[in-house]
């Protein structure tokens, strides 16, 4: 079942077909689907090297073409900017045997993906996911500020969005108190907080696991300036009670802070659970356990200062 109403359909022979004709000297190597929780992109691997990466929904070729360019151009920053490892950009493929948009290939990293090796009560998962932000907020954002678009300004900008929700999931979900919930999320102000380089989407296809620690991270297109606590949103995605107060500290978040963080969680989760409910059971399934967790937190009944 498609997850999206114009979705594109990407067949393991399009993409042999595709990287034969536009770089022979991959030919030898093998290509295969990769299954996994991706909701903007199919993916396939190249090889033992590569990764190749074909927008799923329609759309032109020019802005997809500037978007893709504008993911390597970010990735390309992010590279060596932790010590964590994260895909590379290689090259953009072009449109043809009948997939109608341009692609990307970014080299491979090896790891489980949290989704599906669950890290959540991993102490040291959560220390190193610390580190990671930490170091991304370390990153010159070159007088950079948030983009205006997506998750990282203003909460109060998704309250069409949120209605969007509230009103898919009067079947799903406790949408009294969740309404409520927003109520209070949406007026944390900013403070004094400047914008600072965040991933934008730690989630847990994102993130790559070995032996209960971060291995590394995926998805870096989105590498770039925004509130400092929406990084956070992996607090409440990744991490059970104990390794998630352990996270805190290691970042220092004060109240205000780590509440925000906590409201752009809710505003992703709610999201994933009615949009996916029947084409991509795992990612609501997600949704509804980082509101689950929201939701048990008593904190929330605290006004930050």
């Amino acid at each position: 079942m498609k997850m999206h109403a114009n979705q594109l359909t990407v067949s393991l022979e399009t993409v042999r077909t595709l990287v034969d004709q536009q770089f022979p000297e991959w030919r030898s190597l093998p290509v295969r689907s990769i299954a996994g929780q991706g909701t903007v992109n199919a993916i396939f691997r190249i090889g033992d090297q590569f990764t190749a990466r074909f927008p799923l929904r329609s759309a032109d070729v020019e802005p997809t073409r500037g978007w893709l360019e504008s993911e390597a151009e970010a990735a390309r920053e992010l590279v060596g900017g932790t010590r964590f490892p994260t895909p590379e950009p290689v090259v953009l493929g072009e449109p043809g045997a009948g997939y109608p948009l341009p692609w990307s290939v970014q080299t491979w990293l090896p790891g489980v993906v949290a989704a599906d090796e669950d890290p959540g009560e991993s102490v040291a998962f959560a220390h190193d996911l610390a580190d990671f932000i930490g170091e991304l907020r370390a990153i010159d954002t070159r007088g950079r500020t948030f983009a205006g678009t997506g998750r990282g300004g203003e909460l109060q900008s998704h309250d069409a969005w949120m209605e969007t929700c509230f009103e898919h999931s009067e079947q799903l979900l406790d949408v009294r108190r969740l309404r409520r919930t927003w109520t209070t999320m949406r007026d944390l102000p900013r403070g004094a907080a400047e914008d600072v380089m965040t991933h934008a989407d730690l989630i847990p296809g994102n993130v790559l696991v070995s032996a209960g620690r971060l291995a590394g991270v995926l998805d870096v297109g989105g590498f770039g300036p925004a509130d400092p606590a929406l990084d956070l949103v992996s607090a409440w995605h990744l991490l059970e009670t104990g390794p998630r107060q352990i996270l805190r500290e290691h970042l220092g978040c004060d109240d205000l802070e780590w509440e925000r963080g906590k409201a752009w969680a809710f505003e992703q989760a709610m999201g994933l659970v009615w949009y996916y409910v029947e084409t991509n059971p795992a990612m609501s399934r997600l949704g509804r356990r980082t509101l689950e967790r929201i939701l048990a937190d008593t904190s929330l009944a605290r006004t930050p200062s």
